[in-house]
């Protein structure tokens, strides 16, 4: 993983970038397509036929759609078969051990697991989500056909957010996929929020999350209930930096090549309620099953039984889009009871109560990120929370502070909009101040990757 990150960043980038903005513009999306497929290939070259497939299916349904867009009974066909297609690859790979072992369970059988279904294909829950919303988009008429299966092909496989967001719809580029304008002010600002994300992946999330992996190496039964609660901060900041560090990569790079993605995070800790934070947390994500699972089941238009379904639905996808586990489900269920509690009218007392609906908020988003965190083992779930709650003793908690005091502050820090606040009252002080300290962060990166070989990336997982 490190040597591989460090590949990435010493030769696939500035190569890329080279031949990309030395290229004319009638070829660029050339050779975006063929570097992405290579970036795609460098990680899992076994899948590059899946995703060759996926771009050829969803390309011929799209002008399919369109060409026969009067017959709607045979353009909803040629959809369905398209979205069938599409969801296959990621049943199949995601989710067909996990219904056999299910099944298994449940009848005492052996079926054996399929061993071509044992890797998940990077980025699949990512590029399956995008490629659904040209062929959806495009039925509805919210978007036009796409007939160059260049940019098509770009647009599914784009290298910047292809392994894990954001959800970049097609409607969201499709203007820049046929007409973008590159300036020298846009691709510094791209850079430098590249160099952001990478230090909030590489400097916070790695060095916060090894507390998390000390305290699970050790076995939750044998810590103290501080020192389980330190884990619990841990990994709730490291999930943080370690998801929006990627996707401020991305949106860097993007920008860098000209293409403006949506935001995926604004300081989701934030939050004064549950509610709130998914407005926050992984934007991108929310806003794909609000307009395409939430809004096509009927929203709130169909009464509030109905309603309450539909919430339901979403919530335990969301959940199992997340990993083909049960405490992902419970993770998801978790999230829609609490939703729910909080259209009944717990929201009107958040809103009365600032300093009460901010710790109701953390403490409610740090406990369902322990449900996220503990896979495959109720048992070992029941452990956790048993051990936040049980008040065991020990003085092990003060050892993990000393060693981790400094990040965590550090972590707690900048998951608030604190340098945006000094930026808007020190505009002057912070321009004079931007290229050395974007110059040490990422000297600091780079050292840590060459050092390191702690380089996890959690939602590679999912």
């Amino acid at each position: 993983m490190v040597f591989s990150s460090l590949l990435f960043l010493f030769c696939f980038l500035p190569v890329t970038f080279a031949v990309y903005y030395i290229a004319p513009v009638r070829l660029k999306n050339a050779v975006l397509l063929i570097a992405s497929l290579v970036f795609y290939s460098w990680g899992e070259i076994r899948f590059f036929p899946v995703m060759i497939a996926v771009i050829l299916v969803n390309y011929f349904a799209g002008l399919a759609i369109g060409r026969w867009k009067q017959n709607r009974a045979l353009s909803r066909a040629v959809l369905l078969l398209s979205l069938v297609f599409s969801i296959a690859w990621l049943v199949f790979f995601k989710y067909s051990n996990f219904l056999i072992d299910n099944w298994n369970t449940l009848t005492g059988m052996a079926v054996p697991y399929i061993e071509a279904a044992r890797t998940l294909p990077l980025g699949i829950s990512f590029y399956t989500f995008q490629i659904m919303t040209y062929t959806v988009d495009v039925y509805a008429g919210k978007v036009e056909t796409e007939r160059n299966i260049i940019n098509f092909g770009t647009f599914v496989v784009l290298f910047p957010q292809l392994i894990a967001g954001p959800i970049v719809k097609y409607s969201d580029i499709s203007r820049e996929l046929h007409s973008r304008k590159i300036t020298l002010g846009a691709v510094q600002d791209g850079i430098g929020l590249f160099i952001l994300g990478l230090g909030s992946k590489v400097l916070l999330a790695n060095s916060i999350g090894a507390l998390w992996s000390d305290v699970a190496a050790v076995g939750f039964a044998n810590v103290s209930t501080a020192s389980a609660w330190l884990a619990l901060i841990a990994f709730t900041l490291q999930i943080y930096f370690d998801f929006s560090g990627y996707s401020l990569m991305a949106i860097g790079m993007g920008k860098a090549l000209g293409f403006t993605f949506p935001q995926n995070f604004n300081y989701p800790y934030i939050s004064r309620s549950v509610t709130e934070f998914w407005r926050r947390w992984h934007m991108t994500l929310s806003g794909w099953f609000r307009d395409y699972v939430y809004i096509p089941l009927g929203g709130s238009r169909r009464g509030p039984a109905r309603n309450v379904l539909n919430l339901l639905v979403v919530w335990a996808l969301t959940g199992l889009w997340h990993g083909a586990s049960w405490n992902f489900v419970l993770w998801g269920l978790y999230y829609f009871v609490l939703l729910m509690i909080e259209r009944m009218g717990l929201r009107v007392f958040l809103d009365r109560h600032p300093l009460i609906s901010h710790a109701y908020s953390l403490l409610a988003v740090m406990l369902g990120w322990g449900l996220f965190a503990i896979e495959g083992s109720f048992g070992a779930l029941g452990v956790f929370f048993g051990k936040l709650f049980s008040l065991t003793g020990g003085n092990e908690w003060m050892f993990y502070l000393r060693n981790y005091a400094v990040v965590l502050a550090l972590g707690v820090l900048f998951s608030m909009p604190v340098l945006n606040r000094i930026r808007d009252r020190h505009p002057k002080v912070c321009r004079a101040l931007a290229l050395p300290f974007l110059g040490l962060i990422l000297v600091l990166s780079v050292a840590y990757l060459v050092d390191s070989t702690y380089n996890p990336f959690l939602y590679w997982n999912f």
